[in-house]
């Protein structure tokens, strides 16, 4: 039966093109786990799906030969196979005698789901699959092929950028990405749950708009009682979802916790070779394999300094549920605690940096409040240390415009307007002098506060404030 699908716009409009197509298509899709790609590619496809496995966690290839069996019995209930393929190149001529029996009218989709857990080692699974692709499936048009796989490092090393038998191949593929604000609310309230936005915010800076996250909230229960219950409770559904999250993306993914770990304690960020400072890591071509796994994937972002040379990108922690767990979860064995935990400093400056995090991913919906939608426009960082003299100054989204404007953007959370105070608006002066020392002279900066519910009005706001935008602006 088929289920709402919330969001996914531009997916859904390639996906639909993909069914009007007159020649065999081969779509990967790939994204961190728990994003939504299986539902997506089950439910818009549910009247056109024809055959669908999936890779088993950990299974070895005489397990993975056993499900892909079971699955040709339960698709093709006329044409029982009594025992399992010996091997890959068995279990693909036994699918294509399948397929032979169906007519070739109309698209149908083979959807295979977990591919990197199909390709166990040694198996020949890649290379079967690129001969079966190669001399039968695409050479069929009535066919839609997807494979799909949660590990994005390994999908696009192995089959995107494929170099055997899957070498350009692909015909389309998408990288599914979390829920928006915008997405997040609307699948919140599709089943009659209705945080308020602010609520609804917080709430992203848990779940990181992962819809797996968002599917344990329940309805009649406060944001509070949602938070305890999935991360604080003795069967929370989040609870062990940290370590599982990595341990089922990753080999060796010890290196990779050890980095999200090292860049939990730096809200700035760290470069390369502070990462390798810490001398706890890996050496320097381990860091940079793992470094690109976890881009890759989401976890992290690298940050380009504004104006300066690539070696000293700043890598950041993006995922919002690691960098909540590392910050509340690891370690606490209080039940239902987040109440109180929700009343300290350490929650206060989690949540301004978990804002900031937020605000860089919706960069997009940024610019549409500002009046800059169509207008080229990058994003950096910056950061002066300080010294003997004078104090570090640091600005964590900088909008850079092609009209020769920057936007230097201070981001705050508060539950109130925020209040530029005297104190405060003199640190906002050295950091504007600080900055355009290091423009031309024909830069203009436009000094941009993003807050939760606005700058109160004073003269240090009349001063400072050339723009203003709160969080409405985040759920365009």
């Amino acid at each position: 039966m088929k289920q709402v699908i919330i969001g996914r716009k531009e997916e859904i409009k390639l996906l639909a093109q993909l069914l009007q197509s007159n020649q065999a298509e081969l779509l990967a899709v790939y994204g961190r786990r728990r994003v939504g790609k299986t539902y997506l590619i089950k439910n818009f496809y549910a009247d056109q799906l024809r055959f669908s496995c999936s890779g088993q966690s950990g299974g070895s290839t005489d397990i993975q030969l056993v499900n892909f069996q079971q699955q040709l019995n339960t698709w093709f209930p006329a044409r029982q196979q009594l025992l399992p393929p010996a091997s890959w190149q068995q279990a693909f001529i036994l699918l294509r005698q399948c397929l032979d029996t169906l007519d070739r009218k109309g698209k149908k989709v083979l959807f295979f789901d977990e591919l990197p857990w199909l390709d166990t080692h040694k198996s020949g699974f890649l290379s079967a699959f690129g001969y079966f692709w190669n001399m039968y499936l695409s050479e069929r048009p009535d066919l839609l092929v997807i494979i799909c796989g949660s590990a994005a490092s390994w999908m696009i090393r192995k089959i995107v950028n494929n170099k055997g038998g899957l070498h350009n191949r692909i015909t389309q593929h998408i990288q599914l990405q979390p829920f928006t604000l915008q997405e997040t609310r609307t699948y919140l309230r599709q089943r009659n749950i209705r945080f308020s936005d602010y609520q609804v915010l917080q709430l992203y800076m848990v779940t990181g708009g992962i819809p797996h996250y968002l599917n344990a909230v329940k309805r009649g229960e406060s944001l509070q009682q949602t938070i305890n219950r999935c991360c604080f409770a003795p069967n929370g559904a989040l609870v062990n979802e940290f370590q599982n999250l990595y341990a089922a993306l990753f080999s060796h993914h010890e290196k990779h916790i050890q980095v999200i770990e090292a860049l939990a304690k730096k809200n700035k960020g760290l470069t390369r070779n502070e990462l390798l400072a810490t001398g706890k890591l890996l050496s320097g071509g381990g860091l940079s394999a793992v470094l690109k796994e976890l881009i890759v994937s989401g976890f992290v972002e690298r940050t380009e300094p504004y104006d300066k040379k690539k070696k000293e990108s700043l890598f950041r922690l993006a995922d919002e549920f690691s960098l909540f767990y590392l910050k509340f979860m690891q370690g606490n064995k209080q039940e239902n605690d987040w109440l109180s935990i929700s009343q300290t400093q350490k929650y206060s400056a989690w949540c301004g940096y978990a804002f900031e995090n937020i605000c860089i991913k919706h960069v997009p919906q940024l610019k549409k409040a500002l009046g800059i939608w169509g207008m080229h426009t990058s994003y950096s960082s910056w950061y002066q240390p300080g010294n003997k003299a004078t104090d570090g100054a640091q600005i964590d989204l900088l909008l850079n415009r092609s009209d020769d404007t920057v936007h230097i953007c201070e981001i705050k959370f508060n539950i109130h307007q925020f209040i530029i105070d005297k104190r405060y608006s003199q640190v906002l002066q050295q950091k504007l002098n600080a900055f355009r020392q290091q423009l031309p002279p024909r830069k203009t900066v436009l000094l941009t506060f993003i807050t939760t519910y606005g700058v109160a009005d004073n003269e240090y706001r009349q001063q400072f404030a050339d723009n203003e935008l709160t969080m409405e602006a985040l759920f365009e």
